[in-house]
């Protein structure tokens, strides 16, 4: 089922097709897969860019967001943040920019994010969802330093019921300016995936807006990905408008928060090296946005909890 808003696959393959046309300003190259797929590197052999980076954030929502890099001169230490904002969020985020497509195979790691997934849709949590999508082409976006091998490549295009040269994969690796920004780019989809993990139900979350600092790229992996994380679990505000009761936005707000999470108060990198790397031994309830807003569209009220932790900021992001 489409409810009316355009097909997210190909809103993304339109903003792929301005990445192409701009390589050279985006610093991204463009290439041809042994299979005839498109790869487009924002950032691992090439330089990439902050702007490369809005638009991988952007197609990797399927166009159904709007994200932008603002300065905020109030803010001495980290004045920089990316805001992101849909008016179909549980679409956007949840149906497209959530990471949880596992593609990984003969050494090669990765989690696939993106409309493509909406296509495939292998995950359970489109069980939850009702939008399905219809397209000719697909398009996913990787958080890696290298292309997919073919064996990725068949695999998204069995699943997608596409042919090989009908996808386009975007990749940058999490120590680039482009990988920073797509992942600081996903304070939103945080509190939907949190949102959705506490029962709350989504599809009366009709609106949402999020922003995080964004922090300097790195070229250690385990402090970027360290430093992306802590941005939103630290440095993250949301705000959600949801229909229903007052009684399940107050108590949305009061659960939504990062320091709701037993593993909350280090940096993210000290508890990765804690869960022995682990990803999947952290508390899922950690990935959100330290500050939360919900507002009560059907009663007019607001319901705030949560708070900045600047020192926390300061261990991480330096």
């Amino acid at each position: 089922m489409n409810d009316g808003t355009a097909f997210l696959n190909d809103n993304a393959r339109r903003i792929a097709e301005t990445m192409i046309r701009d390589a050279e300003r985006l610093r991204v190259t463009v290439s041809t897969g042994a299979l005839g797929e498109t790869l487009i590197d924002a950032g691992a052999k090439t330089q990439g860019s902050i702007e490369a980076g809005l638009r991988m954030a952007e197609a990797s929502m399927g166009g159904l967001g709007t994200i932008t890099a603002l300065m905020d001169r109030n803010s001495e230490r980290w004045p920089y943040s990316i805001e992101v904002r849909s008016s179909q969020p549980v679409i956007a985020c949840l149906g497209a920019q959530y990471a949880g497509w596992n593609l990984s195979t003969d050494g090669y790691f990765a989690m696939g994010s993106g409309p493509a997934r909406a296509l495939a849709r292998v995950e359970p949590l489109y069980e939850t969802l009702a939008y399905r999508d219809e397209a000719a082409s697909a398009v996913l976006i990787l958080e890696t330093a290298s292309p997919p091998p073919q064996t990725v490549v068949e695999k998204v295009a069995k699943a997608t019921g596409l042919p090989t040269d009908k996808l386009t994969f975007l990749y940058a690796p999490t120590q680039s300016l482009a990988g920073t920004v797509q992942i600081v780019a996903r304070s939103l989809e945080v509190a939907l995936h949190k949102a959705n993990d506490l029962k709350f139900p989504i599809a009366d979350i009709v609106d949402g807006i999020a922003a995080a600092p964004l922090p300097a790229p790195h070229p250690d992996f385990l402090t970027a990905m360290g430093r992306t994380n802590d941005a939103i679990i630290y440095g993250g505000s949301v705000q959600l408008f949801v229909r229903g009761s007052a009684d399940a936005a107050r108590e949305l707000a009061k659960r939504l928060p990062s320091h709701t999470s037993r593993d909350h108060g280090k940096p993210f990198k000290e508890i990765f090296k804690q869960f022995k790397g682990d990803f999947y031994a952290i508390d899922p309830l950690l990935f959100s946005p330290a500050r939360a807003i919900v507002t009560a569209i059907d009663s007019g009220e607001t319901f705030r909890t949560g708070r900045i932790d600047a020192e926390m900021l300061e261990r991480s992001l330096g």
